[in-house]
């Protein structure tokens, strides 16, 4: 539910026509939100938060007790296509391609997929598969995959690995946070035994988050970053379904996408290795 920031961000990105782009790389809520973006589906995101994923049949995490998803990305997916449908084709389309992570669960690392329209609902799925709370894995190609987040959750280092130079980092977290704490990734852990490659992405996940956040705050020389995060207090947590939080932070998301365009104009005049 964090991603609302983000809509917010891309929102004012569509309405204020601002498309430098060559490339968008995401994963789970994040590759979801940037898909819609790259549709031209203005409002999209915004709705999706606010309908869909606020209802108990989503997330409930009384069913996950009883042996059930926490989070039923299943009815979710199936709910977006009756009521709210992505555009596939037109994110496709786009001249700003859409690169997709996702996390293989045989070997624990980052994959990263090129969808075209016909498997990009599926590649969203796998993405946005949050282990342990969503009780299945994703099939694509003959391999499974799971939440994106958990090998690449900020994937700047991929996005410079294919030649960004200058780069918009949109997080759901304000800057300083951390990473989840060890404890979280232990704990989860514990419960992929079956799966040892995955679980040991899992105990190196906090590593992963911190290495990826200080590439943003330390960029490579040749490279231009500007950070767009929210800034506390950001009242939306994974599970929120209180409207006026929602409300609250998609306009905090808006406020930094006005910001991010004025910064990314005046960045043209930044010498590289800058992070604002």
């Amino acid at each position: 539910m964090r991603g609302i920031f983000a809509a917010g961000v891309l929102d004012v990105f569509l309405e204020e026509r601002f498309e430098p782009f060559d490339l968008a790389i995401g994963s789970s809520a994040g590759a979801c939100n940037l898909a819609s973006h790259l549709a031209g589906q203005h409002g999209r995101n915004r709705r999706c938060y606010m309908t869909q994923m606020r209802r108990p049949e989503f997330s409930d995490g009384r069913r996950f007790l009883r042996g059930g998803h926490w989070f039923d990305i299943d009815y979710l997916w199936d709910a977006f296509a009756r009521e709210d449908p992505l555009d596939a084709e037109a994110a496709a389309a786009n001249r700003t391609k859409l690169i997709v992570a996702a996390t293989a669960v045989e070997t624990g690392a980052p994959a990263y997929f090129e969808p075209r329209a016909a498997e990009m609902h599926e590649v969203l799925r796998a993405s946005s598969a949050v282990p342990l709370l969503y009780r299945r894995f994703v099939e694509l190609d003959g391999a499974t995959f799971t939440d994106g987040g958990v090998a690449a959750p900020i994937p700047v280092d991929e996005a410079y690995r294919r030649g960004a130079r200058r780069v918009v980092v949109i997080r759901s977290r304000p800057a300083e946070f951390p990473g989840p704490s060890r404890l979280e990734c232990a704990a989860v852990a514990a419960t992929l035994r079956e799966h040892p490659r995955l679980a040991e992405a899992f105990r190196r996940y906090r590593e992963v988050y911190a290495r990826a956040s200080t590439f943003v705050r330390q960029p490579p020389r040749d490279c231009t970053i500007i950070h767009v995060a929210p800034e506390a207090p950001f009242r939306t947590t994974r599970m929120t379904r209180d409207l006026k939080a929602l409300e609250a932070d998609y306009a905090r998301g808006r406020v930094a996408g006005m910001r991010a365009i004025r910064t990314w104009r005046e960045s043209a005049a930044m010498p590289p290795g800058t992070r604002v």
